[in-house]
């Protein structure tokens, strides 16, 4: 692939601005056929230093059509992807955004720029220029777009300073990461550590457009193209013009992950050492990893579902703030996809809904009341969303999730969707599925390697059933049922290094005997009264 780097002058000086553009669009008209990509600078509708809200805004109405119009031009000419940052119009005004345009002049995929620079969210009168960044507000996963089988991912001007947003870029696998820019106070020695920094965090090549402030500046500019391992193929400094190289978007960079360890990128050894606790915004709130939480726990079975309802937020949220290692929830999915917590098919108990769930649409679901079958205090409470759960509680507890449409063995069984979720709230390593369908267990482990799973009981009576199931499958949980085991089945559980948990206890009386026989999580409905009287036995037990 064949791409090129545009880099025109920037003049400070607003009445230049005409000049400035006309010199910006011949050098994309001096574009010909032989390139497969081309990336244009930030505000390629604002050419030159704007003094005031009002001279920003003129600049995007002068320029913004001809910017565009002259990028899918040179598309459809070159038979290239052009990717041009010039303003988008929104019903709340205008926002900085990247289009990604392909080689028929079609606009298929638009980036806006993930951190507004504090010129672009002041209003006019504290000196800003009063953009549209209230999509910046809440949470998104890194915007990609997949053009001919490469993956892109971006960053715009400001966006390079937020080094935390790495490695979510890294996660989304993108394989060019196209960055549209100015940061017109940074040091050419400054941008090429960022911009290498990126590139090998991401393993992924950066192709990266700015604009000059003139040919004996050594700020700004640096329009670039930088491979995964960090080698620069082309830095233009101040140079004004266009930069070419050939690159291949697939080619990834792997090393040994510490001394004599596997292949792996960069990002794959870093996240394999990972404290998010430490640092982590929230991260008093984060706890340690599935794979290293320390047992004996207590999962709070359906939340604090006898304080609460069961499977709703409140019942989660009583959970956590309580101190719960774990919370257990059940997901089903909707007739039109919808995936949703309930523990039973059918919503008669729970509700004051009738009928299977799996055969009401989710806006169905949004009428029903969840919480008065409970207590008239949650009267109008509806159902929560598995997403719900995850915006709320990833990272902040782990999650025992029974996925019930993998019990039932539907035809749909959403694996993809499930993960896609997992991944995109960044809590893979929060995580467990339980379910009672061998077939779905060993499709998890293929699909989705790093996600734990536990063997759930399957309603044969032998006691040693769920060990030998977990020894075949080379599952490391199961999820014993009562009374459908005893202490020999944990403890040849143990001795083949396999994790019990328990269901379910809500007898304080019961839960101190189950801690007794040696059970690693018991799972209760009746949180605060089993944790007392079991962390004490446990604690006394230390001693």
């Amino acid at each position: 692939m064949k791409v090129c780097v545009i880099q025109p002058y920037y003049s400070f000086d607003g009445a230049d601005t005409q000049k400035c553009f006309d010199e910006m669009i011949a050098l994309l008209d001096s574009c010909d056929d032989s390139l497969d990509l081309i990336v244009m600078p930030e505000y390629s509708d604002v050419p030159a230093d704007q003094p005031s809200k009002e001279e920003f805004h003129k600049s995007i109405e002068k320029y913004n059509q001809t910017v565009m119009t002259k990028a899918r031009e040179a598309a459809i000419r070159c038979n290239a992807i052009v990717f041009v940052n010039a303003a988008d119009k929104s019903p709340n005004g205008y926002v900085n955004c990247t289009h990604a345009i392909d080689r028929k002049g079609n606009t298929v995929g638009k980036y806006y720029k993930a951190h507004p620079a504090p010129s672009e969210v002041k209003t006019a009168a504290q000196g800003g220029n009063e953009l549209d960044v209230s999509y910046s507000y809440s949470f998104a996963k890194p915007y990609t777009v997949e053009i001919e089988g490469v993956k892109y991912g971006f960053m715009t001007c400001y966006d390079f300073y937020f080094y935390e947003s790495f490695a979510a870029l890294a996660r989304e696998g993108v394989d060019v990461v196209i960055g549209c820019s100015h940061q017109r106070t940074d040091s050419h020695s400054a941008l090429e550590l960022i911009n290498r920094f990126l590139c090998y965090n991401t393993n992924a090549y950066l192709i990266r457009s700015a604009v000059s402030l003139g040919e004996d500046s050594d700020i700004c500019g640096c329009s670039c193209v930088i491979a995964p391992d960090s080698k620069v193929l082309v830095d233009m400094k101040s140079r004004i013009g266009l930069g070419i190289c050939e690159i291949d978007p697939k080619k990834k960079y792997y090393k040994a992950a510490g001394f004599k360890g596997k292949e792996k990128s960069h990002y794959e050894y870093i996240e394999e050492g990972r404290r998010p606790w430490l640092y982590r915004n929230g991260g008093p709130g984060v706890v340690a990893f599935e794979d290293v939480m320390p047992y004996p726990r207590i999962c709070a079975h359906r939340g604090f579902s006898v304080a609460c309802p069961e499977n709703t937020m409140p019942a989660f949220g009583a959970a956590v703030a309580l101190g719960a290692e774990e919370i257990e929830f059940d997901i089903w999915s909707t007739l039109d996809g919808v995936l949703v917590s309930c523990h039973d098919p059918t919503l008669d108990r729970v509700s004051n809904g009738s009928g299977k769930i799996y055969e009401k649409t989710f806006d169905e679901l949004k009428d029903l009341d969840f919480g008065s079958k409970h207590s008239e205090s949650f009267a109008g409470l509806g159902i929560c969303t598995f997403e719900e759960i995850l915006q709320k509680f990833a990272s902040r507890v782990v999650m025992n999730i029974h996925v019930k449409i993998w019990d039932a063995e539907f035809e749909d069984h959403k694996l993809e969707e499930i993960v896609a979720l997992i991944r995109k709230y960044d809590c893979a390593k929060h995580c467990y599925f339980m379910t009672t369908s061998d077939k779905m267990l060993k499709m998890a482990m293929e699909y989705a390697p790093d996600i734990a799973v536990c063997v759930g009981w399957d309603g044969n009576e032998d006691k040693m059933s769920m060990v030998n199931r977990a020894l075949a499958l080379g599952i490391k949980k199961i999820q014993l049922f009562r009374p459908y085991f005893d202490q020999n089945t944990i403890d040849e559980a143990h001795k083949n290094g396999i994790i019990c948990n328990l269901f379910w206890a809500d007898s304080p009386d019961k839960a101190l005997n189950y801690a007794k026989m040696g059970i690693d999580t018991i799972l209760t409905n009746n949180y605060l009264a089993v944790s007392k009287v079991v962390r004490k036995y446990w604690k006394d037990k230390e001693k």
